[in-house]
């Protein structure tokens, strides 16, 4: 590789991470809006929202695989257009049937976000500097979370839900137009030749057979279900039963993305002084704590922005701390299916969130009790998967 990264290069590689949470987050205090302005069920307005998770999801496995091939820039910039277009289709959508199309479109658009972030810097500043940048990128990363939910509620109290896609369309040209001239081709050219070589099924397999990996992309993957049904429920218990408006839900939402930045500081700060292993553990107890405590509280009748918010900042600030760790030890089984094995990580964080709200909107009966089971169980999962990298290097110890 020619060329060197910049600071503009550094800060519209940031950018571009900010596409996930205009297509995820900035839909939470809009489905309320929707529920209500199509005259739709709660599954169905679930739905809206749990389609974007299946199809990143779907999208993050060809994004990576593809960009290992034909290269990272193309790639990334033909998922900034879908985005783009996905955003102004759901802008016109005229019924749930519409909107859940835009809704797909864009989320395949974003899926091409943090997957390609991830193998880019994995090739622009080295292995050895992985999970430091990762860190630092997933910090700016929160400044999504951070600023969508607040401007969606606040565009939904006043212009309505269909604000919230033109706000998605305008955040997404601009950072489309800084990816176009500052993001370069990172991809080594040895790399081009392994997928095809491999195959893209014997690809995975060769990653899913290391049980490690799977591990690894299973912790974080319940992590966010955990986080994403949190974060789902939350807007019906502010609106619905709480009956406050969609501006405070945004405003409360703060505390999410504010433990996750708060968790990726620490992660930069340790750096590779720590083992995957021990971070990844460390990370899956405090999340589960954080998620028994939220549980604990909502079934004894304690149900406010507080029970709800101050155990979610504790969810988010555990997922910060093991997240990168276990990114960049996804990416280091197999290193030159980086790129496959980044968008397998992305892939399992927005299926398992999909599942996880898909199932509250299923369950969802008015009461608390959908939240606490699924947030629950996703929190369960995700310890056994976060303790198996543990165990095995003890084993290896011994």
């Amino acid at each position: 590789m020619s060329q060197s990264p910049t600071r503009l290069f550094a800060l519209s590689l940031a950018s571009i991470a900010l596409i996930g949470p205009l297509a995820v987050h900035a839909f939470m205090p809009v489905i309320p809006a929707v529920k209500a302005g199509l005259h739709i069920s709660d599954s169905l307005a679930q739905l809206t929202f749990s389609i974007a998770l299946f199809g990143m999801a779907a999208a993050t496995l060809v994004y990576g695989s593809l960009s290992d091939h034909y290269g990272r820039r193309p790639v990334l910039l033909s998922g900034l257009a879908f985005f783009l277009a996905g955003s102004m289709a759901s802008f016109f959508a005229d019924s749930v049937v519409t909107l859940v199309v835009g809704r797909l479109l864009q989320a395949i658009g974003a899926g091409c976000g943090m997957t390609l972030v991830r193998a880019i810097a994995r090739d622009a500043y080295g292995p050895d500097k992985l999970v430091k940048v990762l860190a630092y990128l997933t910090m700016f990363y929160t400044l999504g979370p951070m600023i969508a939910p607040v401007a969606s509620g606040l565009l939904v109290d006043h212009f309505g839900w269909r604000g919230v896609f033109a706000f998605a369309f305008f955040c997404g040209a601009v950072i489309t137009a800084g990816a176009w001239f500052t993001i370069y081709e990172t991809r080594p050219p040895a790399s081009g030749s392994g997928l095809p070589k491999l195959g893209l099924l014997r690809g995975y397999g060769n990653l899913f057979s290391h049980l490690r990996f799977t591990s690894y992309v299973c912790q974080t993957g319940f992590s966010t279900g955990a986080f994403m049904v949190t974060a789902t429920a939350a807007s019906f218990i502010m609106t619905e039963m709480l009956h406050r408006p969609a501006t405070e839900y945004g405003l409360w939402f703060f505390a999410f993305p504010a433990g996750y930045f708060t968790g990726n500081f620490l992660s930069s700060r340790v750096g590779g002084r720590a083992r995957t292993e021990t971070m990844v553990l460390i990370g899956s107890i405090l999340s589960f704590s954080a998620a028994l405590a939220l549980c604990v509280l909502l079934g004894s009748g304690i149900v406010t922005p507080f029970s709800v918010f101050i155990p979610g900042f504790f969810l988010t600030f555990s997922q910060g701390v093991s997240l990168p760790y276990g990114q960049a030890g996804a990416m280091a089984i197999e290193p030159r299916l980086a790129g496959t094995a980044s968008g397998i990580g992305v892939c399992l964080q927005n299926l398992f969130g999909a599942f996880t709200t898909q199932a509250y909107g299923w369950m969802a009966d008015g009461t608390v009790w959908p939240l606490i089971i699924a947030c629950g169980a996703a929190s369960v999962l995700m310890m056994i998967f976060g303790s198996i990298p543990w165990l095995m290097l003890e084993r290896d110890k011994n």
